[in-house]
């Protein structure tokens, strides 16, 4: 059994400076969980911790049956992937991958089977001879892991393997590090700040921020019900739309737009009151392509983004932007600016590539508002999850 637990972990630096903060996990044996956050949300300090590189301030962790909190990292029966490929540049892949092992005084025909294997693995064969500097990025980072995999550890911890890699590369590597997981089921614990890999690789993905859990649980689920505003903004692609609405005899009106809401799904408030509504690109579709007896509204085409398979329309809306310390936090590290800064709330949505819509000209979507997303304006909790949990 490599099951991992982190009970009430917190990690408190120097000048009180708390890395992370009192964090409870269980990663199942054979699981493939994610953790995704901003950079300085403390999840690679967490993984450190876990390798034994960085002392527990307290709290303890768990390995299978064995408390591993204050072991060393020899002692603990990991192996760890990082960021920058650590290989031995005077060694050829052979070498390379055989390392680890020489250094635990594994029998040689011992090694050899396993340095083998590995290479048949990872595809590796033709270049054992070769020394890191002939390889490509994709296949130093196939020997990085394979001198991982040669270990044959309890588990495999991650720190953004992929990042070093150009985006097609990236995209190759994801669907290996998967494929090799159903066929190891080694129990891998994977770091990483892009929400795509965290969607597509984790079987389970637990969302940091500021040393904290936000959510876990698996990707579809942190999609279909964000427990908040930040798990929110930082899952998706395009994000989730935003904007400041009140609720009021059975509608949302915002921007200038009074949307009928869906009787299924609409918060808990009073008449009147002002809430967070947050809208998915794919809640939209232009409407001489949607179903009959959605609500519409008529918008300004500001930039057209066509994709082939899909069409994005981005639009700004008559309404303020949605300012939230999450909600930055969450945007920054995803790179994603407005066009203009002019204040308002801008949306994106998904629309059928067939779509007309052309920029400067005016649009009708179609809303389908099965799809609203609600948060409490004060601390951006989901009002309907917490309806739920309540009821």
């Amino acid at each position: 059994m490599s099951r991992i637990v982190f009970d009430g972990v917190s990690k408190v630096f120097p000048g009180d400076v708390t890395a992370v903060d009192d964090v409870s996990l269980m990663i199942e044996s054979g699981e493939f969980m994610v953790l995704v956050g901003p950079s300085g949300c403390g999840k690679t300090t967490l993984l450190r911790m876990l390798a034994g590189l960085e002392i527990v301030s307290e709290g303890r962790i768990t390995i299978g049956e064995r408390d591993v909190t204050h072991l060393a990292p020899r002692d603990r029966d990991l192996a760890m992937v990082f960021q920058n490929y650590a290989l031995y540049p005077h060694m050829n892949v052979r070498d390379n991958l055989a390392y680890g092992l020489k250094m635990r005084h594994t029998p040689k025909a011992e090694i050899r089977r396993r340095v083998a294997d590995v290479a048949g693995l990872l595809g590796l064969e033709e270049m054992l001879d070769r020394r890191p500097r002939a390889l490509s990025g994709g296949q130093r980072q196939r020997v990085a892991m394979g001198r991982a995999m040669v270990r044959e550890p309890a588990a495999y911890l991650m720190d953004e393997p992929l990042s070093n890699l150009d985006a097609k590369l990236r995209v190759s590597m994801r669907a290996e590090l998967a494929r090799l997981h159903e066929r190891l089921g080694t129990t891998t614990v994977y770091v990483t700040h892009d929400q795509i890999e965290a969607m597509t690789l984790g079987r389970r993905v637990a969302v940091m921020r500021d040393g904290r859990m936000q959510q876990v649980d698996e990707p579809q689920a942190l999609y279909r019900d964000p427990v908040n505003l930040f798990v929110a903004a930082f899952i998706g692609s395009p994000s989730m739309n935003l904007v400041e609405a009140t609720i009021s005899d059975g509608t949302a009106q915002f921007g200038g737009f009074r949307i009928p809401l869906d009787p299924a799904r609409r918060p808990a408030v009073r008449d009147g009151d002002s809430v967070i509504v947050g809208v998915r690109p794919e809640s939209f579709e232009d409407a001489a392509f949607a179903e009959g007896g959605l609500p519409e509204i008529e918008v300004s085409v500001a930039v057209m983004e066509e994709l082939g398979s899909d069409a994005h329309v981005i639009f700004e809306l008559d309404a303020p932007r949605v300012e939230a310390e999450e909600l930055r936090a969450a945007v920054e590290e995803r790179d994603e600016a407005l066009l203009v800064d002019s204040g308002t709330a801008l949306f994106n949505a998904r629309v059928d590539p067939r779509t007309q819509a052309k920029v400067g000209r005016q649009l009708r979507l179609a809303v389908q508002p099965a799809g609203f997303h609600f948060f409490d304006r004060a601390t951006g909790e989901n009002l309907l999850l917490a309806a739920a949990a309540t009821a």
